[in-house]
């Protein structure tokens, strides 16, 4: 992975934050995209220690999934700072939280775990492209399998359940990154859907 350049988002804690740790293991460059900052550079802090004294390099950039603009923003800025993005890997996401809504009115489950990737993936992919051969790791859940998407209450503001909108979410993401790969199959890019363990 020496010389290339990985986006981790939500690599604070849990999967992503393992998964930036390996990464720095093998030289990589990696940008650890998160809401908290704070929380950012005491992962960023433990995973550089754990890593030993041949590592890549570490850049911590804010992204808030839950706001549309600050997804905007941060392409801006890795569009106008890197000249090139081997891998964005979406990881960050939402676990059965209480129902409340994003920056732009969507559930949040659904905003932050699926619409928030989307548009960071959008926004980014001629970057990606131009990187090629690249990859897109979407990370799921084997939950996906207790959603459906209701397209009549999309928000949940009639009946919300966080258990089916956490799978909701998940299903959403599997069905994004078939179709993203499918429509990426010939241009050198990969798609990837990781369901860990929960």
């Amino acid at each position: 992975m020496q010389g290339k350049t990985v986006i981790v988002t939500g690599a604070n804690c849990g999967i992503g934050k393992a998964l930036a740790g390996e990464l720095l293991k093998l030289r990589a460059r990696v940008i650890i995209a998160c809401r908290d900052l704070r929380g950012a550079e005491e992962a960023a802090k433990d995973i550089r220690k754990q890593a030993g004294p041949e590592q890549g390099e570490v850049v911590i950039k804010h992204l808030d999934l839950a706001s549309l603009t600050s997804v905007r923003r941060f392409c801006e800025e890795i569009k106008e700072e890197e000249s090139k993005v081997d891998v964005l890997i979406n990881n960050a996401g939402l676990y059965q939280c209480p129902y409340t809504k994003t920056e732009d009115d969507f559930e949040m489950q659904l905003g932050v775990n699926h619409l928030g990737p989307v548009l960071l993936t959008h926004l980014l992919l001629d970057l990606l492209k131009s990187s090629a051969p690249s990859r897109i790791v979407v990370v799921s859940s084997k939950l996906y399998k207790y959603g459906h998407i209701n397209f009549d209450d999309l928000n949940s503001e009639n009946n919300y359940n966080k258990a089916f909108c956490y799978s909701q979410s998940k299903l959403a993401n599997l069905l994004f990154t078939l179709e993203l790969a499918r429509q990426l199959e010939a241009r050198g890019s990969q798609s990837t859907l990781s369901p860990p363990a929960s």
